[in-house]
């Protein structure tokens, strides 16, 4: 049996080499190759800059495109659960320390992971929360 094992382990080792010998020559060819087609200049025929024509481009008709699309993209955002394993008994994040030392006040982590864990959103996060009723939606 050992005979057998012993003469496993230097095959599996020539083989690990054999292929991160090979992966390392494409790595070096996939390189070199990568780097002669950047040194190739642009041809001459091909202009600086393309000129494209605008036309009559309406500002106030974008501008107002934009802040009437605003609510659609960032209610939707305001308002996605932040952890998809919320309330659920294999959430990662269910996890709060806390500690009391002598007749002080219990200091706990709960205050911080609680609006994650129990389903929230941004709005509900303490100091974000504030900041996303900026935003419309």
């Amino acid at each position: 049996m050992a005979r057998h094992a012993a003469s496993r382990r230097p095959a599996h080792r020539t083989l690990m080499r054999a292929g991160l010998t090979l992966a390392a020559a494409g790595a070096a060819l996939g390189a070199g190759g990568a780097a002669t087609a950047a040194a190739q200049p642009l041809p001459a025929a091909v202009p600086a800059q393309l000129p494209v024509p605008l036309g009559d481009l309406d500002v106030l008709a974008a501008g107002q495109a934009l802040t009437g699309s605003l609510p659609y993209t960032t209610g939707p955002l305001k308002n996605l659960q932040l952890d998809p394993l919320a309330k659920t008994g294999v959430d990662p994040l269910d996890n709060a320390v806390g500690t009391q030392v002598a007749d002080f006040q219990p200091v706990s982590t709960a205050a911080v992971t609680d609006p994650v864990t129990d389903g929230g959103t941004l709005g509900t996060l303490p100091v974000v929360g504030t900041a996303t009723g900026l935003l419309p939606g």
